[in-house]
């Protein structure tokens, strides 16, 4: 996949088909980008599970923290990531190492590693980067309608 320019069918296949997120240095701050991307998505229906190992057993947005991704007890459909890009391939190892993968692994503005991402697509997970869902869905899921 060729990550400097995506489809609008990609982003908004991926968007249309995932229900359940794990959203990856979710933050209780709501002066954090994590927070307001996951009140966003919370409320265009999306299951959102925050993970942060600093925060666990806390809530976010009512939503229960789990320290990792696979302390997560049910199947996660994208992986939504605020993390340093270069921390990008160690999310990557966790969501390879999961027994249910999700689908989808999304790397917020900035968070961008190709090698990475070469990685999880062999596996058969779709990858987006430097992109966030909370500009790409209004846009798309709009022309959807």
């Amino acid at each position: 996949m060729n990550h400097d320019h995506y489809p609008d069918s990609y982003i908004r296949d991926i968007l249309s088909s995932v229900h359940t997120i794990a959203v990856v240095g979710a933050s209780p701050n709501d002066a954090r980008p994590s927070h307001g991307v996951m009140g966003f998505l919370l409320g265009k229906g999306y299951h959102v599970i925050p993970v942060n190992p600093g925060h666990a057993g806390k809530t976010i947005l009512g939503q229960t923290v789990h320290a990792r991704l696979a302390d997560i007890p049910e199947p996660i459909d994208m992986v939504d990531v605020f993390r340093a890009a270069s921390q990008f391939g160690a999310v990557v190892d966790e969501v390879l190492a999961l027994p249910r993968r999700p689908k989808v692994l999304w790397g917020q503005f900035t968070v961008r590693d190709d090698a990475a991402a070469l990685r999880a697509e062999i596996a058969g997970i779709r990858v987006v980067m430097d992109r966030c869902p909370v500009t790409e869905y209004p846009l798309l899921m709009r022309k959807a309608s």
